[in-house]
């Protein structure tokens, strides 16, 4: 399916790409944390909702 040649480039670009999304999370935290306060509970109340839609659809199947 895939020749050696492919794999071992996905293999590598995939490690790169995970380095240096690592780095560049890791240089902007400070940032992150002051901008981003409070985002935890939007996800919360994401997560919750989609629950809800889901119990209620399994609730009334």
């Amino acid at each position: 399916m895939f020749s050696t040649g492919q794999l071992i480039f996905a293999i590598c670009f995939a490690v790169v790409f995970i380095i240096a999304i690592i780095y560049t999370y890791r240089k902007d935290l400070k940032l992150h944390k002051q901008h981003y306060k409070g985002t935890v509970w939007v996800l919360l109340a994401f997560i919750g909702f989609i629950a809800l839609i889901a119990a209620i659809k399994f609730f009334f199947k």
